[in-house]
C-alpha cells in the first residue's frame, strides 16, 4: 500500500470536507480525546471558513485513494484573537511574547490520523508538510495538558513547549516549532 501526502492552499482541500470529517471523528472520538461525533461536524462546519483565513495551507495523507489523515494550519492574525482557548495561550505567554512570538506565524490548528494510521510516522511526516513553508521558520501550535502522549509526540519532534500549566490541570500548552526564531527564549519549566 502506497501512502501519499499532498499539501492543499486555500478552499480547494474542501473538495475533501467528508473524507477529513470521517478521519476528525475516528482521531478524536476515541480516548483520550473522547469527543463525539457533533464535534466532527463543527470541525467541517468551520473548514470553509478557515480554507478563506490568510495563509491557510493543509496536508492530507491519501492510502489506496483514501484519506487517513491531514493537518491545518494559518497564519496567526494580529491583534492576537480572543476566542477558542487563545485566551489560554496569551495569558501564558503574556503579551509581548504573544505578539512577537505568534501573532503572524504559521499556526497549526488540526493535526488527525486514523487510528490504524496511528504510531506509523504519518502524523510527524503531515506536520512536517504543512509547516514547511511557515514564515520564517515561525510555526506554533497548542494542545491539552491532559493529553501526555500529544505533548510527548511534539517534543519528540522537536517542537519547544513554551508554556507550563499544572499537569494535572485542564488547561493548553503552547509549542514552537523547531525553527521558530524564538525556540532559545522560552522558560524552562520549574
Amino acid at each position: 500500500m502506497t501512502t501519499g501526502i499532498r499539501v492543499h492552499t486555500g478552499a480547494a482541500l474542501l473538495a475533501h470536507t467528508d473524507a477529513l470529517r470521517s478521519v476528525y471523528a475516528d482521531a478524536f472520538c476515541a480516548p483520550p480525546w473522547n469527543e463525539d461525533e457533533e464535534r466532527a461536524a463543527q470541525f467541517a462546519g468551520r473548514l470553509p471558513a478557515n480554507a478563506g483565513r490568510p495563509g491557510f495551507t493543509a496536508a492530507t495523507a491519501a492510502r489506496d485513494g483514501d484519506v487517513i489523515g491531514f493537518a491545518t494550519a494559518w497564519v496567526t492574525p494580529t491583534p492576537f484573537p480572543t476566542d477558542r482557548c487563545y485566551p489560554q495561550a496569551a495569558a501564558g505567554l503574556g503579551a509581548a511574547h504573544t505578539a512577537d512570538w505568534l501573532c503572524g506565524a504559521l499556526e497549526v490548528d488540526e493535526l488527525a490520523v486514523r487510528g490504524a494510521a496511528q504510531g506509523t510516522g504519518l502524523a510527524g511526516d503531515l506536520l512536517e508538510a504543512v509547516t514547511a513553508d511557515a514564515p520564517d521558520g515561525r510555526a506554533w501550535l497548542l494542545t491539552s495538558v491532559r493529553n501526555a502522549r500529544a505533548v510527548a509526540f511534539y517534543r519528540r519532534r522537536g517542537w519547544t513547549q513554551v508554556t507550563h500549566p499544572s499537569p494535572t490541570g485542564k488547561g493548553v500548552v503552547v509549542f514552537l516549532g523547531p525553527r521558530h526564531p524564538a525556540r532559545s527564549l522560552a522558560p524552562l519549566p520549574l
